[in-house]
């Protein structure tokens, strides 16, 4: 019988103990630092201070969070080559460094080369390992390890706080683990299909075409933490960007890069990246269709140009007693020389005086004066030629010129001619034109022509990296959006062409990615679900031949099927039964429905005394309610959820087609359990017989 100290758990449980005391040490290193003497100037002191005010954030012991969840085993082959991992050296893998006083590594960075067989080892290909360990944990308290010997692969051991060895779980109980709060990371439970997207590199974009449940948001997140992690420096410099489809999407994801120790990340909807105006007003969906083709933007370009005009009159400078003068037919030239370069038609504005400043050097040379550079500027900011660059080559302001273009049909008819048909000017077209900028009800379309008008006249910032999700609901004119914002850049485009449930949705990915200008992209396609149970998932597909024919049917991988019930109610008391049941299980509960029934559920509940929250509000474990409109509930997830009137759901939305899409994203948001609700007949797309 083996002692207290010689028992495997107990030893894996020292080295926790341990790690936690190192990275507390690294911890106060850090902060004991003293910079006071250390930088020539109070700038250079506070950027100092706010670098180690961050890295202490980043050592952050997170007491619910293990510290490593991994071991990885290097085979003993005296004499072999060996892997990058020395002769039988032993790693743990975590979410983070450790190391000792002495710079020993306690636990290894999971982005770490070495760490990487703990995703991909197989029996087939153990990558030289010879024993893979993960680990179990109640808590912060580990309670459980599991040993893969992949030397010998008929050997499993499980074993738990009483030593007793039985079947793994381990994985299962981690993907299947109840969800309270914002979503979690997923670095325990990677698999190397989603490894090899992650590990992928900077300088190539990636497309994840992914179903429910198959971790594409998690993958993505982790590819940011990831290429942090191998470029840092130079995404330091160049930046990084997740964007989201709404505000209470990225609230819910946002804790998963601090958890992985990422704190510089910046998070944005499409709407703040182009948010030049004000959104006062909406758009029809004929009218936001047309605004969000890429089309605009050959519209947007030809009415920028027109105001360029040809010069009629030469430029005369006048210098002390000389006169210099520029012909018309030589500012021609400068101008057609500009126009031909394609350059931004602001930083060709700007370089018109200097052009035409050059002309009057060249005549100057000429003369026989010496004119230096001081003099070619005096030149170009000489009150003839600056009058010249206005007639010529005038300022343009893009809400201005926007704001033309919708209200002036005679000035859209020019610019939009074999572009737009007269049935699509006119639903572009405002009704009331608006008298300025301020005072006119921009919609959400209308910013974004704003965005690429204002890209027309000066290039926009680009980034090193940018992560897009929910790809699917953005126009071509979003895609170029974002595009701008990584043009000499890489991005990470995740999405799901079933879930598209806007009158512009993706089609396809070969055609968002050309607008993104990421044409090139590798497409991936994940299949494997591990977030919805097998009875959800299969119950939901049933719509997919409806709403995306030749799309792969996600197969859940999960072992417990989860619980699935259609049950028919007489009225808003049985939904709220439905929800108190629901919340006799551990973890959170959606009660998604369509948007219109949103206050009569709101009601009910509160009748009852049953707390909620709105999408966004993290939940807690005194309220797990969350009350969802199926508008917003896409990227969220609950381990229950409770789906009132599928039919409501459906005619909620302008067409039947992007009802059933929104349908089977409501469908599709259980990780434990789904209950639909209904008074009203299903729609018959579903009407097979229910699983129970």
């Amino acid at each position: 019988m083996s002692t207290p100290v010689d028992d495997p758990l107990s030893r894996e449980r020292s080295h926790l103990a341990a790690s936690r005391s190192a990275l507390r040490a690294m911890r106060e290193d850090v902060e004991a630092l003293d910079i006071s003497d250390v930088t020539a100037n109070w700038v250079n002191a506070e950027v100092l201070a706010h670098q180690i005010e961050e890295r202490i954030k980043a050592l952050a012991d997170l007491s619910d969070t293990p510290l490593f969840f991994g071991r990885l085993d290097y085979l003993r082959a005296p004499g072999a080559e060996q892997a990058e991992g020395a002769e039988g050296e032993r790693f743990y893998i975590g979410r983070r460094h450790v190391h000792d006083h002495d710079g020993d590594p306690m636990v290894i960075d999971w982005r770490a080369p070495v760490s990487q067989p703990f995703y991909r080892a197989s029996k087939k290909d153990p990558m030289d390992i010879a024993l893979r360990r993960r680990f179990g944990y109640t808590g912060g308290d580990l309670t459980a390890y599991e040993d893969e010997h992949l030397s010998d692969p008929a050997a499993v051991t499980l074993s738990g706080s009483a030593g007793e060895a039985r079947t793994s779980k381990l994985l299962q109980q981690e993907i299947e683990r109840p969800r309270v709060g914002p979503m979690r990371d997923i670095v325990a439970t990677i698999q190397p299909e989603q490894d090899e997207i992650v590990r992928s590199g900077l300088s190539g974009t990636v497309c994840v075409q992914g179903g429910p449940g198959t971790g594409k948001t998690a993958v993505g997140l982790h590819r940011v933490a990831y290429l942090l992690y191998a470029h840092r420096e130079r995404l330091a410099r160049t930046g990084t960007l997740v964007i989201g489809p709404n505000r209470s999407f990225l609230h819910y994801i946002e804790q998963v890069l601090p958890a992985l120790g990422e704190l510089t990340v910046q998070q944005a909807t499409v709407e703040d990246l182009v948010a030049h105006v004000e959104i006062k007003g909406t758009d029809d969906a004929t009218a936001a269709v047309v605004k969000g083709d890429a089309r605009m933007a050959r519209v947007l370009r030809r009415a920028l140009y027109s105001h360029v005009t040809m010069p009629t009159e030469p430029v005369v400078v006048v210098r002390g007693s000389r006169r210099w003068r520029v012909a018309a037919y030589e500012l021609e030239d400068i101008v057609r020389e500009l126009l031909d370069r394609d350059i931004r038609y602001g930083a060709a504005r700007e370089a018109l005086p200097q052009r035409i400043a050059h002309a009057v050097l060249v005549q100057m040379e000429r003369s026989g004066e010496a004119p230096d550079d001081r003099v070619q500027d005096a030149v170009a900011r000489n009150s003839s030629v600056k009058a010249a660059v206005k007639a010529v080559w005038p300022a343009v302001e893009p809400a201005k010129l926007v704001l033309r273009l919708l209200s002036d049909a005679d000035f859209l008819a020019e610019h939009a001619a074999g572009i737009l048909d007269e049935e699509e000017q006119k639903a572009v077209l405002w009704a009331r034109p608006a008298r300025s900028v301020k005072s006119a009800k921009w919609s959400a379309a209308d910013a974004v022509l704003i965005d690429e008008a204002t890209d027309l006249i000066q290039r926009t910032h680009s980034l090193g990296h940018v992560v897009l999700d929910e790809a699917q609901d953005l126009s071509p004119m979003q895609y170029r959006a974002v595009g701008r914002r990584c043009t000499t850049g890489s991005a990470t485009v995740l999405g799901d062409l079933a879930q598209g449930t806007t009158p512009w949705a993706t089609r396809s990915w070969q055609e968002a990615l050309a607008h993104l200008g990421k044409a090139d992209a590798m497409v991936e396609e994940l299949t494997a679900g591990f977030r919805v149970p097998t009875d959800v998932i299969t119950y939901a597909s049933r719509l997919l031949p409806h709403i995306a024919p030749g799309l792969t049917p996600v197969v859940s991988i999960r072992e417990n099927p989860g619980h699935f019930e259609v049950r028919e109610v007489t009225g808003t008391a049985d939904v709220v039964d439905a929800c108190r049941a629901a919340l006799r299980h551990e973890g959170s509960t959606g009660l998604i429905a369509a948007d219109a029934r949103i206050p009569e559920l709101a009601a009910a509940l509160t009748e009852a005394g049953i707390a909620y929250l709105g999408p966004g509000e993290e939940t807690t474990r005194e309220t797990r309610l969350t009350l969802v409109p199926a508008s917003l509930a896409k990227g969220l997830e609950y381990d229950y959820v409770v789906l009132d009137e599928p039919r409501a759901v459906v005619d909620g939305e302008p067409d039947e087609r992007t009802g059933l899409r929104r349908l089977y994203v409501a469908l599709t948001r259980a990780v434990s359990g789904l209950v639909v609700t209904h008074a009203a007949g299903l729609p018959p797309q579903l009407a097979s017989t229910p699983l129970r």
